[in-house]
């Protein structure tokens, strides 16, 4: 019964979406209309002189009071809707009993139709009933015609009411992909903007902080009155630093943009660099910027706790492509001389093994890193 006693959507009763052509068609029937109901009224003889125009102005206001009911049901507004509907049947009864046959029945035919066309369908048939219904009492002819000539008004009128809601439906659809596209694309922006973020903070956080342990050690030194050699190591390390992390941001913004050169490339090189042994198994396949980079900070970072903790270890690098994943494995076969002291092992890419697992699983991948055999171990596995 929904169905029944809901209105047409407000898409449906509007012109949006309307093409401009349909607009022209049916403004040019609707003044076609006009026209041809205005002629027909100054060819009348019945009416001469003011009853001529007291005509033409009746016309002229059941045109006005159509349009004011194409605005009152298009905000869904159903008590002034059937007055005007009840207004226009009422005007189509007094033309006829003024003589004019030909206007009061095209005011009854329109008012069937739009009504059929705007209003909900239980109230809409008994309008049209209404309007055809005072349309075949005043024609006079066959009963079987003019109930024929009826049920072709409501009929029109629905079809009218059909291709409408289709096109609000249609309207509406599109609408609501305009919006998901624009959601979208905001929810990409905003993914980009957290990417880039979080690329610029891992490199700069470490490469600062760094910087200021320098620093602040240089410091202390002066203060100290301690041998400016020692200070100058200080800032020689913390000049190393800036000059480490500017060349870190370089390759992340490169990265961001495509730029960087493979994945695979830059593993034999960081291999070569600590005398790691490098293995690839599987056919390379063609990583996302954001896949890539990881594998790239995954090794950085593995190399760093190497140099850190494991100086001299052996290291192997094993790249693995798989069909849907790629992996990366870094092992150290264990410490071969003691670690370096604390305080000069601030180096390297430092992002910390939970900031590469927590990357990792935004990609949908796994980190895993612990202790095997003698050594150590890194696992990063994530999706192509």
């Amino acid at each position: 019964m929904g169905g029944w006693t809901q209105w047409p959507s407000r898409q449906a009763l509007s012109r949006e979406g309307v093409p401009r052509t349909r607009l022209l068609i049916n403004g040019g029937i609707w003044l076609g209309l006009t026209g041809w109901l205005l002629v027909d009224a100054l060819r009348s003889d019945a009416f001469q002189g003011w009853g001529r125009v007291a005509l033409i102005g009746a016309l002229v206001g059941c045109a006005a009071l159509v349009e004011v009911l194409r605005r009152v049901t298009l905000d869904h507004r159903l008590a002034p809707a059937l007055v005007l509907i009840a207004v226009l049947i009422a005007a189509g009864a007094a033309l006829h009993a003024a003589g004019a046959r030909t206007p009061s029945a095209a005011v009854w035919v329109v008012s069937a139709i739009v009504a059929m066309e705007r209003l909900p369908l239980v109230i809409a048939l008994g309008c049209a009933a209404v309007a055809s219904g005072a349309y075949v009492l005043a024609s006079g002819n066959s009963p079987l015609a003019e109930a024929a000539t009826a049920g072709a008004l409501v009929i029109g009128g629905y079809a009218l009411r059909l291709d409408e809601e289709a096109r609000g439906t249609g309207y509406r659809l599109l609408e609501q992909e305009r919006m998901a596209r624009r959601a979208e694309a905001e929810s990409a922006a905003l993914a980009e903007r957290s990417r880039i973020a979080r690329e610029i903070h891992d490199v700069l956080a470490h490469s600062l902080s760094a910087q200021l342990v320098h620093l602040e050690a240089a410091r202390l030194l002066i203060e100290r009155g301690e041998d400016s050699a020692k200070v100058l190591d200080r800032v020689v390390a913390a000049r190393g630093m800036a000059r480490d992390g500017l060349a870190e941001t370089r390759q992340a913004l490169s990265a961001l943009r495509g730029e960087m050169a493979p994945v695979e490339d830059f593993l034999r090189e960081s291999a070569a660099a600590e005398g790691a042994r490098f293995v690839r198994e599987g056919e390379p396949r063609t990583l996302t910027a954001e896949a890539g980079l990881t594998l790239r900070r995954v090794v950085q970072e593995a190399l760093t706790n190497v140099r850190k903790h494991a100086p001299g270890a052996r290291v192997e690098l094993r790249l693995g492509y798989a069909e849907h994943t790629v992996s990366l494995e870094v092992r150290d076969g264990g410490a071969r001389s003691a670690p370096a002291a604390a305080g000069l092992t601030v180096s390297g890419a430092g992002y910390g093994l939970l900031g590469m697992r927590e990357r990792a699983e935004l990609l949908g991948g796994t980190l895993e890193a612990g202790p095997e055999g003698e050594g150590f171990v890194v696992r990063l596995r994530v999706p192509l």
